[in-house]
């Protein structure tokens, strides 16, 4: 897995915090890191590009023709907030992933709390839709938060996204998060097995491919 630094989203709840602010140490050059793969290449059944936020990167197309040419199959995680580097990968079968998982975090009408860009929700409208329509297999993501952080409303309004993907929902775990305050929300695990299972139930609701762990 390659982590990327950086990232345009500041959710509080995110474990990555040296990552999204660029402050993460022992990084390696790409160098090095495309070196490693080179020689691991008969063991690796494929790479992860993550972060952070991997399409902040410009240089994201040509690192996965890289990654491919090696040859690795890449699997790209992504916010959704850079539809234009997502149209930029699509466009040549050499830089497009060969799979995306797609964090859906709140509604798009709230992503502004996280972004602080109001055109924030639109991105991820837009993004969504490149993936359902580029033919790349896919999944979506979403973290049951504590304190009711996300609810049913939240799920009915990202459900237009959601195609017959599989969609992921998780328990948020605090730890090393963006906001330390965060560290110490995680709820007694009855309490968030129930909030985890009310947010998918919803999904299911309304047609979609959901997967809970331990289901």
């Amino acid at each position: 897995m390659f982590f990327l630094s950086g990232c345009n989203l500041r959710c509080p709840w995110c474990h990555n915090r040296e990552l999204v602010t660029g402050e993460a140490e022992g990084l390696v050059s790409l160098e090095d890191a495309l070196a490693h793969l080179r020689k691991r290449r008969g063991v690796l059944g494929g790479v992860v590009l993550s972060g952070g936020e991997p399409c902040l990167w410009e240089m994201l197309p040509d690192l996965i023709a890289e990654i491919k040419a090696i040859p690795l199959p890449v699997k790209l995680d992504t916010n959704g907030m850079l539809p234009a580097m997502l149209e930029k990968l699509f466009a040549l079968k050499e830089t497009s992933p060969d799979y995306i998982a797609l964090d859906l975090k709140i509604a798009p009408a709230r992503y502004a709390e996280l972004a602080q860009r109001e055109d924030s929700g639109n991105n991820l409208i837009k993004s969504a839709a490149l993936i359902r329509e580029s033919g790349i297999a896919h999944e979506y993501r979403t973290l049951a938060l504590p304190g009711g952080y996300i609810n049913e409303s939240d799920i009915e309004a990202l459900a237009p996204l959601v195609d017959n993907a599989p969609w992921y929902f998780r328990p948020f775990a605090g730890g090393n998060c963006f906001e330390p305050a965060w560290d110490n929300m995680e709820e007694p695990a009855v309490e968030a097995r129930a909030r985890l299972e009310a947010l998918a139930a919803r999904a299911r609701e309304l047609g979609k491919a959901v997967c809970v762990p331990g289901e």
